[in-house]
């Protein structure tokens, strides 16, 4: 079945790709949900037509999430947490974590864009996470994970 996809779905695509998925995906889940609909010529054409003319705004969005890119790479990123017995977090970080360093740096970015390399961090150190900017921009941060005072 083939379908164009309305927003981005992680592991399947991002926003106006035609995806092929097996039957039962498409109409029970994704058509539903209004994450996709059907993948008909007529819906290809008008597809096209926009994505032509949104190539030029799209040209812009990815001048400046490179910008921004550049400019959260520079960030030295600490986050404190509470720490027992030797180096381990009581609880753990993940991306909400660094999405609020961030913050405190004065760059908002949703954490559903942030993903921790390994998951969620329970031990104190350095460790990177990829923070999506546009679908073509994925920068590479590092933060540590340092003890609460």
């Amino acid at each position: 079945m083939e379908l164009i996809l309305k927003q981005d779905v992680e592991n399947l695509g991002f926003k106006d790709d035609v995806v092929t998925v097996k039957n039962g995906y498409g109409r029970n889940y994704l058509i539903p949900h209004g994450y996709a609909i059907l993948a008909t010529t007529s819906a290809k054409k008008v597809l096209a037509e926009n994505l032509k003319q949104r190539a030029f705004k799209e040209a812009k969005l990815v001048e400046d999430a490179n910008k921004l890119a550049e400019t959260i790479k520079g960030y030295e990123l600490k986050i404190a947490s509470k720490v027992g017995s030797g180096d381990k977090l009581f609880g753990s970080v993940g991306n909400a974590d660094v999405a609020d360093a961030l913050a405190k740096e004065g760059t908002e970015i949703e954490k559903k864009f942030i993903k921790v390399t390994g998951g969620t961090v329970k031990r104190l150190g350095k460790y990177n996470a990829a923070v999506r900017l546009h679908r073509t921009v994925v920068a590479d941060i590092t933060f540590e994970v340092v003890a609460e005072k």
